[in-house]
């Protein structure tokens, strides 16, 4: 606090050099942060190092609102002492819609469980898209105003100054003239010199470009698929399960019932993606029950099926509207192993051999609590957790387990992977339930 107040009343050159160098650092550990949190390789054993780096991440954006709003009573003088600078100016108004773009849309993000998915579907948006403009901003703009570049152009500056003085001798000395009425005779290239310091900005963003150009374009494409050409493109495409034969659709599915799914869906897993062959893959149900199962594939596909739309609602913000599944209800499947009275939780087992979690009996028994075989009419793509994954609409995704294979009934409740990663065991979506 004292250190706050000591910063307080210092002049406002001081202030302004402070928070320009706090800022950076901020942006700086934000931009590493974010990367680090969208890499698979800290979804496995590294989880839990996940949740601390999401926390610190929070953290730090929470301190860049601070500095913002630290700044803002700067902003009027700053502005007037820029006055005349248009490139200054431009810079400056860049660097606060940056600011608050990614300060809004993060906030947005922090409380996405106080808000419709909706919401934070658009806030995720924003906040990617800033980071794909910003982040790449924030290099050009190191490298433009480096301290070495700096003094680049300084030596530059004074070596064409040079120049020019010896020019201007040796043109006084062939007129007979003092050097103070010579007239320094126009050099051809003078008008069309690129200087030092434009030829890096240059070169900076041409590399910049080249780099991350093609990556904007493919996120860009995918976040803005809608009516189903998110899913069309694995309808073409290598898929690691071999599951023969393919589950038949309904009519239903066929023609998805919800016209498509909208929106498109971000892959994750806590290991390897698994796969999957029809000769050797089985789902059991097994723990407190009275008869217990175990399917092979094609006895899998005899059970009767039903076809539903429901929205799928990513706990990272993002969403895919309408999606239309076809599958068996879980509740169709207790029914048929027969729940013992002392059974409380249903324990869900994912193929990949790391991944479960649980719903109470009486979250189990909602009608819209689906174990799936087709995605808008065609086999679950692997990568999106076929052949058989499970459906909970009303919940956020962990809870809707990727390449099921088993089910448990147990008496007590069972913490799964993420809830003691730090994740919520309440998972109810707002306005879903």
């Amino acid at each position: 606090m004292d250190r706050l107040r000591g910063w307080l009343k210092e002049g406002y050159g001081r202030k302004l050099k402070r928070l320009h160098a706090w800022n950076a650092w901020t942006v700086l550990l934000l931009a590493v942060s974010g990367i680090l949190l969208s890499l698979e390789a800290i979804r496995g054993p590294l989880g839990i190092v996940r949740v601390w780096l999401k926390q610190a991440h929070i953290v730090l954006g929470l301190l860049s609102v601070v500095l913002l709003a630290l700044y803002v009573p700067l902003i009027a003088k700053h502005l007037r002492q820029l006055k005349g600078r248009s490139p200054q100016q431009w810079n400056l108004g860049i660097v606060l819609l940056m600011l608050a773009g990614w300060s809004v849309s993060g906030l947005l993000l922090w409380q996405l469980r106080q808000l419709p998915p909706e919401w934070s579907s658009a806030a995720l948006f924003t906040h990617d898209l800033f980071t794909w403009v910003g982040v790449p901003y924030a290099l050009y703009h190191s490298v433009s105003r480096s301290r070495w570049l700096k003094r680049e152009e300084a030596r530059e500056r004074q070596a064409q100054a040079a120049g020019r003085r010896s020019r201007l001798l040796e043109a006084a000395a062939a007129s007979g003239k003092p050097a103070a009425e010579a007239a320094l005779p126009r050099q051809p290239w003078e008008s069309h010199r690129l200087s030092r310091r434009t030829f890096v900005r240059l070169t900076a963003a041409g590399v910049l470009l080249a780099a991350l150009g093609p990556a904007f374009y493919r996120w860009l494409k995918r976040a803005t698929d809608d009516g189903g050409s998110a899913l069309e493109a694995y309808a073409g495409g290598s898929d690691g399960n071999r599951m023969l034969p393919p589950p038949e659709p309904q009519p239903a599915s066929v023609t998805p019932a919800g016209g498509g799914a909208q929106g498109h869906f971000r892959e994750y897993t806590v290991t390897r993606i698994p796969s999957f062959a029809s000769d050797n893959w089985e789902f059991t149900i097994k723990g407190l029950v009275d008869h217990p199962q175990r399917y092979s594939w094609e006895d899998f596909l005899k059970l009767p099926r039903t076809v539903q739309v429901s929205d799928f609602h990513c706990v990272t913000g993002w969403s895919v509207y309408q999606v239309t599944w076809e599958g068996i209800a879980l509740s169709q499947l207790l029914e048929l192993a027969g729940v013992k009275p002392e059974a409380r939780f249903v324990k869900f087992y994912s193929g990949d051999g790391v991944y479960t979690d649980a719903l109470s009996l009486e979250q189990a028994a909602m009608e819209d609590v689906m174990v799936a075989v087709l995605i808008d009419g065609m086999p679950i793509p692997q990568t999106l957790g076929g052949p058989v994954r499970l459906v909970v609409p009303k919940m956020y995704a962990y809870k809707s387990v990727k390449w099921l294979q088993a089910i448990e009934l147990i008496p007590k409740e069972h913490i799964g992977y993420w809830e003691a990663r730090g994740y919520d065991n309440d998972a109810w979506v707002k306005g879903r339930t």
